[in-house]
């Protein structure tokens, strides 16, 4: 799918802007996806609600992904394990790694995710209607 040429524009974002996805407790803000990278990488931030869930444990097939931790403690699965994650700290998730991640503190938290290749947003349409419908 050819996508408009925007991928070597200066992209600046104000705090809290991009494109927004509610899903439930868990709110996705995109600040970059595959439109505006040529598809080689999406960025997005994740807010969590105190004492939340998360996306539910999942992998990804041929997505490698980055966490770092903005706000907060996030605790995330990787494999078989959950980890406390404190703010500053960096995660990669390579491809065919289950994961998930959620919030058992009394605190908002956030991470912000680099998702590689791009595309993911292509999927969070299903994402938000998936949360309407099982909240």
């Amino acid at each position: 799918m050819k996508h408009k040429d925007n991928h070597s524009d200066i992209l600046i974002l104000p705090k809290d802007q991009g494109r927004t996805y509610n899903c439930g407790t868990m709110t996705a803000i995109f600040k970059a996806d595959e439109n505006e990278t040529n598809e080689k990488y999406s960025v997005s931030e994740w807010w969590l609600e105190p004492n939340s869930g998360g996306p539910g444990a999942h992998f990804h097939e041929d997505n490698d992904e980055v966490f770092y931790v903005l706000e907060g403690t996030t605790t995330f699965l990787i494999g078989d394990k959950w980890i406390d994650a404190e703010k500053g700290t960096f995660l990669r998730i390579p491809a065919k790694t289950m994961h998930d991640f959620k919030n058992q503190t009394d605190t908002k938290t956030g991470v912000l995710n680099f998702f590689i290749p791009g595309g993911f947003e292509r999927n969070m349409p299903s994402i938000v209607q998936w949360f309407e419908e099982n909240q």
